[in-house]
């Protein structure tokens, strides 16, 4: 893909606003085929997102954060077992609160229904 097809939007403070001012700044047209990049771990709240505004995008994961782990030697005290705890109940708790607040349908999104 050549890099004057790729798009980022750079204004918001938080996923609900960058879903907002992406399809903004893409006017999607019927047919067109977006994709959403972000985090793994963060994908299902960003298509919650995206799919409540109505803008359909075609999710790409990245920055897999366990995929290179050891899950043998897991750690309870080591600070990246921390910091990964931090990273899930940060998700879990945007998860809840975009669903309770009704921006989005669904506690945790998953594959388009289509």
């Amino acid at each position: 893909m050549s890099r004057d097809r790729i798009i980022s939007e750079r204004l918001s403070r938080n996923t609900f606003e960058n879903a907002e001012f992406s399809k903004e700044l893409a006017a999607p047209k019927n047919g067109e085929r977006w994709v959403l990049v972000t985090s793994a771990y963060h994908m299902p709240r960003s298509i919650g997102i995206f799919r409540k505004i109505g803008f359909a995008v075609e999710p790409y994961p990245a920055d897999w954060r366990l995929a290179a782990a050891d899950l043998l030697k897991f750690s309870a005290l080591s600070v990246e077992t921390l910091a990964h705890t931090d990273i899930a109940l940060r998700e879990w708790t945007g998860l809840a609160a975009y669903r309770i607040s009704g921006k989005t349908n669904a506690f945790f999104p998953g594959p388009n229904p289509e």
